[in-house]
C-alpha cells in the first residue's frame, strides 16, 4: 500500500453491525458468538447457524489469523485508494471457517502468502475502527480443507419439469463497446428477433422472464416493467430479479411456469450496457457509506469481483501447484475461437506471450483474465414442448438443470479453493439426468474470469479438483476439435460480457448446427453454466430429434 493513508469508503453503522465497526476502540477484535453453543459467526446474522439460537453477543478473540486468500490489487478502483495494496481473506485462529476480508499491511505486497500468520491492528476513521492485519513473522499450515459437500437432493419422482419445455427461438441485438444506444432499444431488437426466430408473433407471448430485473450500473434495460411497457404483451406470468440460480435462472423459471400450465411461450431476455454506462459517467453521484454486503469489502478497496475471485485463485494455485499458464490457456482458447465468430468484440490473435505481457489488474489476474464489458441484449423464447416438431428451426431440449445451493452464499466465508457457488449446482445437475460428463459434446462455461472457467470444469467432473493443469493438455483438450470444446464463440473473455445469456445463445446455435466456422462437429449435448459467486445455475441441453 502506498505511504499515503487511503481514502477508505466507511461502513454504515446499523444496530446489527455497529458493535463490530466500533470494537477496535479498545484494540480488541470481536466476533459474533452464540451464547448457547459458542459458535462464532461472521458476518453477523440474527440466528445461530449451528443450534438456531437467537441469543448472541460480541466475543473478544485473539486477533490472530492466517492468510487463506490474497490478491495484490494494481488497478485504481477508487479515488484516493491508491494501488498497489493487498486484499486478503484471513481465517481466524479460533475457527478457520470464520474469516475477514481485509488488508494486510506492514510488509511488501509481494511478501504476502498463503499460510502467513497475521495479527489485527486498527485504523481509526471518524466513528469507525477498521480491522487490518500485519504479519507476525510466523507461518502456519494452510487451514483450508478440500471441498466436501453434502449429497445433492435427488429428484422427487420420475416426472421432470425439464421435459415439458424447449428453447424455441433466439435473438440478439448489436453487440459492442460503447454503442451509445438506449438499452431498452437493444432489448426490443433482441426480443423481436427471438420471437420471429421461433415462428411466433408478439401476441403468442404469454410470459416474460429476466435477470436481474431493474438493476442499475448498466446491468439491465429496466426489467420486466420496462419491456412490458414497450411491447404491451399482457403476459399471464412474469419473473424478474437477482435472487435466481444465476442469469440462466430466468430460463429455469420460464420452464417451470410452462410445466405448471401458466404459460405457453415465455420470452426471456438479458441486457447489459456497462460500457456506455461507464463512458457517460453515470451513477457517480452520492458519497454515502457502504452498506449491505459491500460494507465488508469496500473499506478495504475490494471493489471488484476481480479482487474477490483473485483471492480464491491464489489459494487454488498455491494448494494445487498450478501456474498462471493454466489460466492463459483459457484466455488464448477463447480468443482463438472468437476469431471464427463475426459477432465477437475482440478477434485479433492472442499468444501466451501476449497473455503474460498484459497489464496486471489484481493478482493473479492480468487484463486478459478479465471479461469484456460491453453493450448488448440477448433473448431466448422458451415454449411448451408440444410445439417442438412445428418450429421453423430445430428445437433444443432441456435435459437437466442444476440449481441446489450446497455452499455458503458468500464470497469469503465458504468455498475458497474454487469460485464460490459452482460446486453445489454442478453436483445437483447430475442427479437429474442419466448422462455424464463424458456424454457432453461442448462446454459453455461462465468465464467472467479465467479462473471461473477452471472452477466450472472441475466442478462438473470433467477432471478432479486441482487436476485441470494436466487435464487441459496445453489447451488441446478444450480447443475446437478437442475432447471437450470450451466456449467456441470466444466466451465473455473475447466475445463480450453478456452475463450468461451469450452462452445459452451459443448453445442453441451449436445444437442447431448453425455455428458455421466454429461449429462443433455433430454436437448433440451442451452444458451451459451461468453465474458464480452468487447463486448460480447449470443447464444441460440436447438437440431435439425430429
Amino acid at each position: 500500500m502506498s505511504d499515503r493513508e487511503p481514502v477508505r469508503p466507511l461502513p454504515e453503522l446499523t444496530p446489527a453491525t455497529e458493535w463490530f465497526w466500533t470494537s477496535g476502540a479498545d484494540g480488541q477484535l470481536r466476533v459474533q458468538s452464540c451464547t448457547d453453543c459458542t459458535t462464532l459467526v461472521h458476518p453477523p446474522v440474527p440466528i445461530c447457524p449451528n443450534c438456531r439460537s437467537r441469543s448472541h453477543e460480541p466475543r473478544p478473540v485473539s486477533g490472530l489469523g492466517v492468510v487463506v486468500g490474497h490478491t495484490v490489487n494494481a488497478h485504481q478502483w477508487l479515488p484516493g485508494f491508491d494501488p498497489p495494496y493487498v486484499i486478503a481473506v484471513i481465517a481466524l485462529a479460533e475457527d478457520p471457517t470464520v474469516r475477514l476480508t481485509t488488508n494486510v499491511v506492514g510488509c511488501a505486497p509481494d511478501d504476502v502468502h498463503i499460510g502467513q500468520e497475521v495479527q489485527v491492528r486498527f485504523e481509526h476513521h471518524d466513528d469507525v475502527w477498521i480491522p487490518l492485519f500485519e504479519p507476525t513473522g510466523r507461518s502456519r499450515p494452510n487451514p483450508i480443507a478440500e471441498p466436501r459437500l453434502a449429497a445433492p437432493r435427488p429428484p422427487l419422482g420420475r416426472e421432470r419439469f425439464e421435459d415439458r419445455a424447449v428453447l424455441s427461438g433466439i435473438g440478439r441485438s448489436a453487440l459492442g463497446r460503447r454503442l451509445m444506444v438506449d438499452p431498452l432499444s437493444l432489448t426490443v431488437d433482441a426480443c423481436l428477433q427471438a420471437v420471429a426466430d421461433a415462428g411466433l408473433g408478439l401476441d403468442d407471448i404469454d410470459g416474460l422472464s429476466t435477470y436481474p430485473g431493474a438493476a442499475g450500473m448498466g446491468m439491465s434495460e429496466g426489467g420486466v416493467g420496462a419491456v412490458e411497457e414497450a411491447l404491451r404483451l399482457h403476459p399471464t406470468w412474469i419473473n424478474g430479479g437477482g435472487d435466481l440460480p444465476g442469469p440462466g435462472g430466468a430460463i429455469v423459471a420460464a420452464a417451470l411456469a410452462i410445466a405448471g400450465g401458466l404459460c405457453r411461450h415465455v420470452l426471456c431476455f438479458r441486457t447489459v450496457w456497462e460500457s456506455t454506462f461507464a463512458a457517460l459517467q453515470l451513477g457517480r453521484g452520492g458519497g454515502g457509506r457502504a452498506s449491505g454486503w459491500m460494507q465488508w469489502r469496500a473499506p478495504f478497496g475490494a471493489m471488484s469481483a476481480a479482487n474477490w475471485i483473485g483471492m480464491n485463485a491464489n489459494q487454488y494455485l498455491t494448494r494445487y501447484g498450478a501456474t498462471r499458464e493454466l489460466f492463459g490457456h483459457i484466455a488464448v482458447n477463447g480468443r482463438t475461437n472468437a476469431a471464427r465468430n463475426p459477432d465477437a468484440i475482440y478477434r485479433d490473435p492472442m499468444t501466451m506471450d501476449d497473455y503474460f505481457a498484459a497489464r496486471p489488474i489484481t493478482s493473479p489476474f492480468g487484463l486478459y483474465d478479465c471479461d469484456v464489458p460491453c453493450d448488448g441484449s440477448i433473448a431466448i423464447v422458451v415454449s411448451d414442448a408440444s410445439v417442438a416438431d412445428d418450429l421453423p428451426h430445430r428445437a433444443v431440449r432441456i435435459e437437466a438443470v442444476g440449481t441446489q445451493i450446497l455452499e455458503r452464499v458468500s464470497w469469503d466465508q465458504g468455498t475458497i479453493t474454487h469460485e464460490p457457488q459452482v460446486l453445489g449446482q454442478a453436483a445437483h445437475l447430475w442427479t437429474r439426468t442419466d448422462l455424464r460428463p463424458g456424454d457432453v459434446d461442448l462446454a459453455l462455461v461462465y468465464d467472467g474470469f479465467t479462473f471461473n472457467a477452471i472452477s466450472w470444469l472441475e466442478a462438473l467432473g470433467f477432471c478432479g479438483f486441482g487436476e485441470a493443469q494436466d487435464w487441459i493438455e496445453g489447451g488441446a483438450r478444450i480447443a475446437l476439435g478437442g475432447d471437450v470444446p470450451v466456449n467456441p464463440h470466444g466466451g465473455q473473455l473475447s466475445e463480450g460480457r453478456t452475463h450468461g445469456f451469450g452462452f445459452v445463445y451459443e448453445a442453441v446455435t451449436q445444437l442447431r448446427h448453425d455455428a458455421d466456422a466454429r461449429q462443433v462437429a455433430d454436437a448433440d449435448t451442451a452444458v451451459v453454466t451461468t453465474g458464480g459467486g452468487t447463486p448460480s445455475g447449470v443447464l444441460l441441453l440436447r438437440r431435439h430429434d425430429r
